[in-house]
């Protein structure tokens, strides 16, 4: 496993999500067990980021976290989020410093745990300055219950008003070969600043395994069959994509997953993502990447795949 710098904080090249072990996912929250397992195998491959947030669940997935990497917590580098659950009366969106100091101490009991790695807020909230919010984040890194500050799916604006109150380490957005926004605007700045970007959903929620051709077999709650990407012929209409990415990954002798991974991780030394799953057997074939060399031509091909038919949300 590589390991990269976001802002001065060291990490695996490949992060877990574990997102879908709770929530929103087919078969989220059937399995604890393997849930746990995967954590583990993920730690034994040399994977130290581990992301989480309070809304998953809601809460669960913290305390399952916390569960797994008991008597390892110095092995790991814990991220987690706050803002899209308000503890304040507020409704809505709620990154207030009061708001912010109630989910750390959830968020911190919850994960049995003194301190957090990295600490994000979950989406900006159009009703607290965002100088505000960091200003509070600031007092829980000098009371030593924050490390390092994130910002997720930020705009540029709102990432160089953060960072100008205390350094940002890191930001999270969805990022793949079917979502290729932060390219034009978000990256530069981040470069300039100094900032990592961490892609959640790099296999554009499991899409680019090759592994979903229609609905079928997806659970009746599964958020994918409301997503516009998977609905309405936007499904049919990116299998295209897919198509692609498997034929390089016939090329190179590996899966769609992994070839999808390595065009990421060629993107630039200062991205590691997060890739999502429940299962041993596919954070074993997510960490298996480092060996993977595209070639210039492969790369090209899949820089020209045509934009993912349907909205992301």
């Amino acid at each position: 496993m590589q390991y990269i710098s976001l802002g001065d904080l060291q990490v695996s090249r490949i992060g877990l999500g574990v997102m879908g072990m709770s929530a929103y996912y087919t078969g989220a929250g059937q399995d604890e067990s393997e849930s746990i397992r995967t954590i583990h195998r993920a730690l034994e491959r040399g994977v130290t980021h581990i992301d989480t947030a309070e809304v998953y669940g809601p809460f669960v997935n913290e305390e399952l976290v916390a569960r797994a990497v008991h008597g390892r917590r110095g092995d790991i580098v814990l991220a987690t989020k706050f803002g899209h659950i308000s503890h304040t009366g507020r409704t809505g969106l709620d990154s207030s410093a009061a708001n912010v100091r109630k989910a750390v101490e959830g968020s911190l009991r919850r994960l049995q745990t003194d301190y957090i790695d990295l600490y994000y807020q979950h989406r900006p909230d159009p009703g607290t300055p965002i100088e505000e919010t960091v200003g509070a984040l600031v007092d829980l890194i000098a009371e030593g219950k924050v490390l390092h500050i994130g910002l997720s799916e930020a705009d540029p604006a709102t990432i160089r008003r953060a960072h100008a109150v205390h350094p940002i380490a890191a930001l999270q957005s969805e990022y793949s070969l079917w979502t290729r926004d932060p390219e034009a605007e978000v990256l530069p700045v981040l470069r300039e600043l100094g900032i990592g970007l961490v892609p959640f959903s790099p296999l554009g929620h499991g899409f680019l395994t090759g592994g979903i051709r229609s609905l079928e077999g997806l659970d009746a709650d599964d958020w994918r069959r409301s997503n516009p990407r998977f609905t309405g012929g936007s499904l049919e209409r990116n299998l295209q994509i897919v198509d692609e990415v498997e034929a390089v990954a016939r090329e190179v002798e590996r899966t769609p997953a992994q070839v999808a991974l390595a065009w990421l991780l060629a993107q630039g030394e200062d991205i590691a993502p997060i890739p999502g799953t429940k299962r041993v057997a596919r954070v074993e074939e997510n960490t298996a990447v480092d060996d993977i060399a595209l070639s210039a031509a492969q790369i090209d091909r899949l820089n020209a795949l045509p934009a993912a038919s349907g909205a992301r949300f």
